[in-house]
């Protein structure tokens, strides 16, 4: 690209999922990034260092990826869309503050691009292993947007999507990427910025007077207000009544924190998306996310040139989980097969589902590359036995 710091992209580029990633935050608003580098992720830091001056945005690289993610919260409340990135062992550091951010209900995106664990494990090699840490890595109870690209794209565009969701639903929301969709260079298709559909952070129509930051409306989502507008702000992770002042009390945690979780439960049916192809006759559903469900498509191609009925639901939307349609699928099929680049996470959410009706098969890799399809596809037949 021969421009410096264009305002705007547009047209077809050639970028790797990273990029994308950070050009699809700059296309939402986002004018704010602390980050820490950490490969598979630093390229989305990189580009947003390189970009975000020329857009009148921040770019600061933080101490470590605890200092990261709280200065992205604390951008939130003085008025910024802001992003963080990271992977693995940076994800597990966040933890304690992406809690913050579900209990303060302050909206932000955080792009794990994953590799394989635990601990160090491959900095430069795929895994699919945090996809359970994301629902459930920090402690207590809230609910969870998880978005899974499988392209380039759709790293730009569902990272437009997490802004969006993370404005409607006022809380945190995930992308979890993996190494390989981030380090894959693609063709990207950006659209003129009036093409773009944006939300806008829901504001208070209150006076100052009259304001509580945490009194939800009839979707169970507070308004919010920025810091210095003249509104009296508290923010705290302790239990808090409607003004944010701590209430540390069960009648108070009974009020709260249901409703963290209510709020994306009860508008499940709007934020799930999944892509489903030939689900109407399969005896066996190929589940899949990520770089998976590219890597299954071979094997269901060669499933099907032996007369094998074989579907496939590719979850774009990990969290919240799509139980409604995985049971509507068990009461008909033989059985799903999940292939996974761990050794069993997402799996274990379609077997509950199924609940016994369909046989649930795990097509498990440790990491570091992708599936073989021969290995998928004989867990296909074995589904079939």
């Amino acid at each position: 690209m021969s421009e410096a710091h264009p305002a705007v992209l547009t047209g077809e580029h050639f970028m790797n999922g990273d990029i994308a990633a950070a050009e699809g935050a700059l296309a939402a608003g986002c004018r704010f990034f602390g980050g820490y580098p950490i490969t598979p992720a630093t390229e989305v830091s990189e580009r947003m260092a390189e970009r975000l001056p020329g857009l009148g945005g921040i770019y600061i690289q933080m101490e470590d990826e605890i200092a990261s993610l709280g200065a992205v919260l604390g951008a939130t409340w003085g008025g910024a869309k802001a992003m963080t990135a990271t992977s693995g062992p940076g994800f597990s550091l966040m933890m304690e503050n992406l809690g913050l951010g579900y209990m303060t209900e302050t909206p932000c995106v955080l792009v794990n691009v994953q590799r394989g664990g635990p601990s160090t494990g491959l900095p430069t090699l795929v895994g699919q292993q945090d996809m359970m840490q994301a629902r459930w890595g920090s402690h207590g109870d809230y609910g969870v947007i998880a978005l899974c690209p499988a392209s380039p794209q759709e790293c730009f565009d569902l990272t437009i999507e997490a802004f969006n969701l993370s404005e409607t639903y006022r809380q945190p929301v995930l992308l979890m990427t993996d190494e390989v969709v981030g380090h894959m260079t693609e063709k990207v298709v950006i659209p003129p910025a009036d093409a773009i559909r944006l939300v806008p952070r829901r504001k208070t129509s209150r006076p100052p007077g009259e304001y509580r930051p945490y009194e939800a409306e009839a979707d169970l989502v507070p308004p919010m207000v920025t810091a210095g507008e003249g509104y009296r702000i508290h923010v705290t992770g302790l239990t808090h009544d409607e003004r944010g002042y701590p209430a540390v009390t069960a009648p108070v945690q009974r009020r709260t924190v249901p409703r963290l979780l209510e709020k994306i439960r009860a508008n499940a049916s709007r934020i799930v998306r999944l892509e489903e192809e030939a689900t109407e006759d399969a005896e066996v559903v190929v589940v899949c996310y990520g770089i998976t469900a590219r890597v299954a498509r071979p094997a269901i191609d060669a499933a099907r040139a032996r007369g094998l009925k074989v579907g496939i639901l590719r979850l774009i939307t990990a969290w919240p989980f799509p139980e409604e349609r995985i049971r509507a699928l068990s009461a008909r099929v033989k059985g799903f097969v999940v292939p996974e680049i761990n050794l069993g996470q997402m799996v274990y959410e379609v077997e509950r589902c199924a609940a016994g009706r369909a046989r649930t098969v795990l097509v498990p890799h440790p990491g570091g590359d992708v599936h073989e399809p021969e290995a998928i596809l004989a867990g296909m037949e074995e589904a079939l036995r």
